[in-house]
C-alpha cells in the first residue's frame, strides 16, 4: 500500500540527574565529594534510506520516544549516555514541524482541530542524509563538579535537562527524472510499460492507476526514473478524482510527459483535455508551468486519433514539442526514449 503522508509524535530523552555522594572509606578522614554526572538523553534522528518507498510503517506506529540518560552514581561514576533513536524514512521525504502540543493532539478530535502552521525542518533527498528533530537533554552535574577551596563538601547537583517533543509531519515526494501526467485513460500506464521495466495495472476504464508507479530504463549505464501519476480531471483542485493529491510527486521531476489520448476522452477533444490538465497543474502550483513539458500524442494507431493529430499539432506544436506514439503497438516509442535520454542524461 502506497502511503505518502504521515504524522508522528516524537520525544527525545531527558538527561540523567547528577549525584550527591561522599567518599566513606575506613582510615580516610575528610572523604570528599564523589558524585558523578548524569548521562545525556538520546536524540531523535530521522534518516533517509533507499530501502523504503512508502510511509506505511507510520500508519501503525505514531509515537517515538527516546530513552533517558542514566543518573550519576557515587565513586565518580557518570551515568550512561544513551544511543540516539534513528527513524528511517524513504529518500524524498520532507519533514515538517507542526506547532501542536501533545495534549492537543490526543485530546482534540481530528475534525475539530485547527490547521496548524507547518515549519519545514529538512528535505531528505540523498540516502544516508540525516536530521536531528529532537535533541536529547544534557545530563546534570554531580556534586564533585561543585567542589572548590571554599566549598569542600558541596551538596549541590544539577537535574538533567528535559527532552524535546514535537509533532512531525512526514511528506513523501518521489524522486523521479520524468513525471507522467494527463487525463484518465490517456494510456500512461501502457506507455510506462513500453518505456521501462515497470508492469503497472492496465485497463480500459478510468482511474486504473490509483497510486504512483515507478519505472526505470537504462542506457549507456545511465538510469532514468519514470513516475506514472493518477489521471487528472476537471475540478481536481477541488478534490475531484484521484490525481491531484499525488501531484507533489511531480514537483521534483526534470521533465513532464503530458500524455494525451488523440481519440479524445469524456466527450472532449484532445486539445480540450490537454488545456484542462494544464489548467489543473497551474491551479495546484504555478511553478509547474515553468517546467519543461513534452507532449505525447498517444494512441495514433486508432483511426479517430489519426484524424485529430494534425490539428492538435498545429495548436500545440508552436509552444511544446509533440511526439506521436502508440503505447499499444510501440510506434514512436524509440523516438520518445531518445528525447527523454537527451534531456535527462
Amino acid at each position: 500500500m502506497f502511503i505518502d503522508e504521515a504524522k508522528i509524535f516524537i520525544q527525545s530523552g531527558a538527561g540523567g540527574n547528577g549525584c550527591v555522594s561522599f567518599r566513606r572509606e575506613k582510615n580516610v578522614p575528610r572523604g570528599g565529594p564523589n558524585g558523578g554526572d548524569g548521562g545525556n538523553g538520546a536524540s531523535v534522528i530521522i534518516e533517509a534510506t533507499s530501502d523504503l518507498v512508502t510511509l506505511i510503517d507510520f500508519q501503525h506506529r505514531v509515537h517515538f520516544k527516546a530513552a533517558h540518560g542514566q543518573h550519576g552514581m557515587g565513586s565518580n561514576m557518570h551515568g550512561k549516555t544513551i544511543p540516539d533513536l534513528i527513524i528511517r524514512v524513504p529518500v524524498g521525504t520532507v519533514i515538517k514541524k507542526i506547532n501542536e502540543t501533545e495534549l492537543e493532539r490526543i485530546s482534540v478530535p481530528k475534525h475539530e482541530r485547527e490547521e496548524k502552521e507547518e515549519e519545514i525542518i529538512a528535505d531528505l533527498v540523498r540516502p544516508g542524509q540525516r536530521v536531528v528533530v529532537a535533541k536529547g537533554g544534557k545530563g546534570g552535574r554531580g556534586n564533585t563538579a561543585f567542589k572548590s577551596s571554599i566549598n569542600r563538601a558541596p551538596r549541590q547537583f544539577e537535574k538533567g535537562v528535559p527532552g524535546e517533543e514535537a509533532t512531525i509531519k512526514l511528506e513523501l515526494k518521489l524522486i523521479a527524472d520524468v513525471g507522467f501526467i494527463g487525463y484518465p485513460n490517456a494510456g500512461k500506464s501502457t506507455l510506462l510499460a513500453q518505456l521501462s521495466n515497470a508492469r503497472p495495472r492496465v485497463g480500459s476504464y478510468p482511474f486504473t492507476t490509483l497510486e504512483p508507479y515507478l519505472g526505470v530504463f537504462e542506457r549507456d549505464l545511465i538510469k532514468i526514473t519514470l513516475a506514472d501519476l493518477p489521471g487528472l480531471i476537471e475540478n481536481a483542485h477541488k478534490g475531484k478524482g484521484l490525481g491531484f493529491k499525488f501531484l507533489k510527486h511531480a514537483e521534483r521531476t526534470k521533465v513532464l510527459l503530458h500524455i494525451v489520448d488523440m481519440s479524445g476522452y469524456d466527450n472532449k477533444t484532445p486539445l480540450q483535455n490537454f488545456k484542462m490538465t494544464n489548467k489543473e497543474l497551474e491551479l495546484y502550483n504555478p511553478e509547474f508551468m515553468k517546467k519543461l513539458q513534452i507532449v505525447v500524442a498517444n494512441k495514433i494507431d486508432l483511426d479517430e486519433a489519426k484524424k485529430n493529430l494534425a490539428s492538435f499539432k498545429r495548436s500545440v506544436g508552436k509552444k511544446y514539442k509533440v511526439i506521436s506514439v502508440s503505447g499499444n503497438t510501440g510506434e514512436g516509442v524509440e523516438e520518445l526514449k531518445n528525447e527523454i535520454f537527451a534531456i535527462c542524461k
